[in-house]
């Protein structure tokens, strides 16, 4: 039991930093999922995933509490229709992936889900920040961004940020990473762009997780107190280290870009295809 909670803990630890970093947690639980293998049913694995993942919106949910709470009486009436027009537009933002997610998502876990794909779409967005920081520093650009607050988007802006959300149905894209991508391509400052992608993943990850919780709890599955145990650890974990990795990065960008997130896509990329060509780690591992 000791063993498998620690397993765990350390896939706690890779959802809790990878989550909300634009750098891909499918990426890194591919490799994990290779190198460190739970003893436990398929159903609970899936259920695990699920769990872990809400540990992580949790940490959203905790950190933005008094932005994202339209209800409190600090806040002014004016401060309150604020936070529901917020609101508004990240329900606004969800709709493009929700519509693609029903639509595809089968056909994404059935063609998609392999390392080679992975790898691709880290190489890939990994370039697209790199060029797209060095236009910015070239020109300036950044320091005239039309949205600098998140409270200052639009709904149009935000419907365009969505449908950037649309891409991260391509495993190794990054679901943060192309929100961020998308909202500075629309005008956003890195602080917008990085709060307007963590909203938008409330109502897609904790309604996903809830759905798929459900599904699996309605279809049978019963699991032991090893397993309740596993998951909660998990969860801890996750949760505590997407409190950890959010600060980090929204310090981060502070002060700087993107550019070494476009790197470490890379050279994660580097990884999973000499595991997979070098080291005999299955392609279709996911």
């Amino acid at each position: 039991m000791f063993l498998e909670m620690l397993k765990a803990f350390f896939f706690g630890l890779v959802e809790g930093i990878t989550e909300w970093l634009p750098v891909s947690s499918t990426g890194h639980l591919v490799l994990f999922n290779n190198f460190i293998t739970m003893d436990v049913s398929a159903e609970f694995m899936e259920m695990f995933t699920v769990v872990i993942q809400l540990g992580a919106i949790m940490a959203v949910i905790i950190l933005y509490f008094s932005k994202l709470n339209p209800f409190s009486r600090k806040k002014t009436p004016e401060q309150r229709k604020g936070t529901w027009s917020l609101w508004g537009k990240v329900v606004v933002g969800c709709i493009p992936a929700a519509i693609v997610g029903v639509a595809l998502d089968d056909w994404a876990d059935a063609h998609l889900y392999n390392a080679v794909v992975i790898a691709g779409a880290l190489i890939l967005y990994g370039v697209i920040f790199i060029v797209m920081e060095r236009l910015n520093k070239r020109q300036g650009a950044h320091s005239r961004r039309r949205v600098q607050e998140v409270e200052e988007l639009d709904l149009p802006t935000a419907f365009k940020i969505g449908c950037f959300q649309c891409l991260a149905i391509v495993p190794g894209t990054s679901r943060s990473g192309s929100t961020i991508i998308g909202g500075l391509l629309c005008g956003c400052s890195r602080v917008a762009a990085s709060e307007f992608s963590f909203f938008m993943a409330i109502p897609v990850m904790f309604g996903w997780s809830v759905l798929k919780i459900a599904k699996l709890v309605l279809g049978g599955v019963v699991l032991t107190s090893t397993e309740l145990a596993v998951g909660a650890v998990g969860l801890v974990v996750a949760f505590v280290t997407s409190v950890l990795s959010i600060k980090f990065l929204m310090g981060y960008i502070q002060k700087h870009d993107f550019g070494v997130f476009g790197w470490y896509r890379i050279a994660l990329a580097i990884v999973v295809l000499v595991a997979v060509f070098g080291f005999g780690l299955d392609p279709a591992a996911a």
